[in-house]
């Protein structure tokens, strides 16, 4: 596996990807992104954090069936691996244990 840590732009991909569960294909990852985060994301963007992400171990794709609505192509639709949901889970504890923190400083309580 190489590198084990996530950029915000590759858990905000993995996230997408469990949203879309069996339907996750490029597209369907950029159309959340977008609608979630209000950014104008790029489709080359989320090409190369999949390929990153398929590199890392985090992430495995395969070629679904042939769409009528799509000339008769096949779409490539990506998964999570055991390891993807593993550092997802590893980021989500460590962003809640440093915002448990924060708030003392952020707020200014006592």
């Amino acid at each position: 596996m190489k590198g084990t840590s996530l950029g915000e732009f590759e858990e905000l991909v993995l996230l997408s990807i469990a949203i879309n569960d069996d339907d996750a294909f490029s597209l369907s990852i950029l159309d959340e992104l977008r609608q979630r985060t209000g950014r104008n994301i790029l489709i080359a963007s989320v090409h190369k954090v999949l390929v990153r992400l398929e590199e890392k171990g985090f992430v495995e794709s395969h070629m679904g069936d042939p769409m009528a609505e799509r000339g008769g192509r096949a779409k490539k639709l990506y998964e999570l691996t055991a390891s993807g949901k593993d550092v997802l889970r590893q980021t989500r504890e460590l962003r809640n244990s440093m915002w448990s923190a924060a708030p003392d400083l952020l707020w200014g309580k006592s």
